[in-house]
C-alpha cells in the first residue's frame, strides 16, 4: 500500500512539474533590438554599422535600423555599399531627414495647428523616407524621432508615407507602458521593458540581465513580454554624441564649421563591442526569446477592429463597459478607442431612433481624434428627443465626412463637447424605450480618461540637449492629448504567440 501511494505521489509530481514546464516553454519573450542609425559626420560611425549588421546577421539575430535620411545618402556619397548591403539583410526603419539640425520636430510643429502640422512634417521629413526607399527597395518599416523631438503631427504623416510603426522610447504617450495604438499607428514607445547595457562598463550588464530575468518572469505570468533594447551604431567608436558637440542648446552652426566628436581609444572600443557580444548572447540563453523587426511586431500586434460590424449582443458589451468608464476598451481578441466607441454608440442611437437598420461598424481606416479647440462643458444641457434625433444624424455624417470626433456637438443653438456627449447618449441607450417616452434629456459634463495618458509635465518631455534652453510644447502638447480619442492597447495575435515567431519582414 506504501509503495503504491509513493508511486502515485510520483507520478503526480511528474504530471505537475511535466505540465509547468509546458506552460513555461509556451511562454515568449519578444525582443525588438533597434539601432538609431543617425551619425553622418564620423566616417568611423559608418564600419561601427557594417560590424553590427554583420554580427548580427552571423548571430542569426534580426534587427531594426532607424536609418536617418542624411545618413544614408553620405554613406552613398562615401560609396560605401558594403555598409548599405549589410544593413539590408536587416529591417529598414526611419530616423528622421536629418535629425538634429534645427529646427527638429517638435519646435516646428509646435506652433502650428494639427493639419498644418502634418504638412511641415511631410514637408521637411518626407524625403528621407523615399532616399532609404530608393536604396532599399521598400518603404521603412517605422519611424522614431530625434531625441525626444516628438511630435503627435507625425502620425497622420507617417501614414501618409506608409510607415505603420512608431518605434522609440519616451514620456509623450504611455498606456500601462504597453504596446498600444495611437492616432491609428502601432505605437512601441513607452514600455516596461525597455533598457540595455551601457556600452562604456562591464559592471552595467549585470543590472540589465536581471530586468531581462524580470521581463522573463513577467512572460511566464502572462504568457509573453515585449523587451525593448536599443544602441546608436556611433556608440562604439565615439566618447561624445556627433550632434551633441555642434547642435547643443539650440545651436545651429553651417555645415563648414561642424566638429567631429573625439573617439574612444581602442581599448575602449573593443570593451563596447564586448559589452554588446556578450549582450546579444545572454538574450538568445533563453528558449521563450525571440527577436523580432519592427515590420513583424507590425504583424504581431495587426489591429482587429477597423471594418468590424457588431452584433447587438456586441454593441451591448461595448455599451455596459462605457457606462464604467469612458476610455479604451479591451475585447479579447480586439480592442475599441475611445473614438470608436462613439462611432458604435452613435450608430447604435441611429438603429434606437429609427434612422436606420444598419448593424454598427466601424470604417477601414482611424477615427481620429478631435484635431481643433475642445471647450469642455461646465453644465448641464437640457434639450429634447427631436433635437438628439437630428443631432446624431448629423454627427454621424461627420464621422463619415472627416473620420474624425467632431470637437463640438450642437444640440441645435448649444454645443457640447464629445465627451459629455458620448457619456450622455450611453445613459439614453441604456435607459432604453422609457428615453423615447420622454420629451427632455439632460447631457451632463464628462471626461475622457485616457487624456490622462498623455505626460502633462513638460519638464520630462524636452531634455535632450540639442533643444534651447527653456523650451515647451504647450499647445502641441493639448493637440496629443485630444488625440488620446485614439488610444487602445495593441493585441499580440494569438497564432502568433502559439507559434513563437511571425513571418518574416
Amino acid at each position: 500500500m506504501l509503495k503504491l501511494l509513493t508511486k502515485c505521489l510520483l507520478i503526480f509530481f511528474f504530471c505537475k512539474t511535466s505540465i509547468a514546464y509546458a506552460e513555461e516553454s509556451k511562454a515568449k519573450i519578444y525582443v525588438l533590438l533597434w539601432f538609431d542609425t543617425e551619425d553622418y559626420l564620423l566616417p568611423e560611425s559608418d564600419d561601427a554599422a557594417l560590424k553590427l549588421a554583420k554580427y548580427l546577421t552571423e548571430q542569426n539575430v534580426p534587427a531594426t535600423f532607424k536609418i536617418v535620411g542624411e545618413k544614408i545618402r553620405t554613406l552613398e556619397m562615401r560609396q560605401r555599399k558594403d555598409v548599405i548591403t549589410a544593413l539590408a539583410k536587416h529591417d529598414i526603419g526611419y530616423h528622421s531627414n536629418f535629425h538634429s539640425i534645427h529646427p527638429t520636430p517638435a519646435a516646428y510643429c509646435s506652433n502650428l495647428n494639427w493639419d498644418e502640422g502634418v504638412v511641415e512634417f511631410l514637408r521637411r521629413e518626407q524625403q528621407g523616407a523615399l532616399d532609404l526607399k530608393r536604396v532599399f527597395g521598400k518603404t521603412p518599416s517605422c519611424y522614431g524621432q530625434p531625441g525626444s523631438s516628438w511630435a503627435p503631427q507625425s502620425y497622420p504623416a507617417l501614414k501618409e508615407m506608409g510607415i505603420p510603426v512608431y518605434l522609440d522610447a519616451g514620456h509623450h504617450v504611455n498606456l500601462n507602458e504597453s504596446p498600444c495604438y495611437y492616432a491609428g499607428i502601432l505605437n512601441l514607445y513607452k514600455l516596461k521593458h525597455t533598457f540595455r547595457p551601457n556600452l562604456d562598463n562591464i559592471d552595467n550588464l549585470e543590472p540589465a540581465k536581471q530586468r531581462f530575468i524580470e521581463a522573463r518572469s513577467d512572460a511566464l505570468k502572462n504568457g509573453h513580454a515585449i523587451v525593448s533594447t536599443y544602441y546608436h551604431p556611433c556608440e562604439l567608436v565615439h566618447k561624445e554624441f556627433w550632434d551633441g558637440v555642434n547642435f547643443r542648446g539650440g545651436a545651429n552652426p553651417p555645415r563648414q564649421l561642424w566638429k567631429l566628436p573625439s573617439q574612444k581609444s581602442p581599448e575602449e572600443k573593443e570593451l563596447a563591442v564586448r559589452i554588446f557580444h556578450e549582450w546579444i548572447q545572454f538574450l538568445k540563453r533563453f528558449p521563450e526569446t525571440t527577436f523580432i523587426t519592427a515590420s513583424q511586431a507590425q504583424k504581431l500586434f495587426k489591429d482587429s477592429s477597423q471594418g468590424k460590424v457588431f452584433a447587438p449582443t456586441e454593441a451591448i458589451k461595448v455599451r455596459k463597459t462605457a457606462l464604467k468608464a469612458l476610455k479604451h476598451q479591451h475585447h479579447d481578441i480586439f480592442s475599441l478607442s475611445c473614438a470608436e466607441v462613439f462611432s458604435i454608440m452613435n450608430q447604435e442611437l441611429l438603429r434606437m431612433l429609427g434612422e436606420t437598420k444598419e448593424l454598427p461598424t466601424l470604417p477601414n481606416q482611424t477615427i481620429l481624434g478631435p484635431t481643433s479647440l475642445v471647450k469642455p462643458a461646465n453644465s448641464s444641457i437640457e434639450t429634447d428627443i427631436s433635437q438628439i434625433r437630428r443631432t446624431c444624424v448629423d454627427v454621424q455624417n461627420y464621422l463619415t465626412k472627416h473620420s474624425k470626433i467632431p470637437s463640438a456637438i450642437w444640440l441645435g443653438s448649444q454645443s457640447i463637447d464629445p465627451a459629455s456627449y458620448l457619456a450622455g447618449i450611453i445613459k439614453f441607450l441604456d435607459q432604453g424605450e422609457s428615453t423615447l417616452a420622454s420629451d427632455k434629456f439632460q447631457f451632463q459634463p464628462a471626461n475622457m480618461e485616457d487624456e490622462s495618458c498623455i505626460e502633462k509635465d513638460e519638464t520630462k518631455l524636452w531634455k535632450w540637449v540639442i533643444f534651447p534652453p527653456g523650451f515647451k510644447a504647450t499647445e502641441m502638447m493639448q493637440l496629443a492629448k485630444q488625440q488620446a480619442w485614439t488610444l487602445k492597447p495593441a493585441i499580440a495575435k494569438k497564432a502568433f504567440l502559439s507559434e513563437g515567431k511571425p513571418d518574416k519582414p
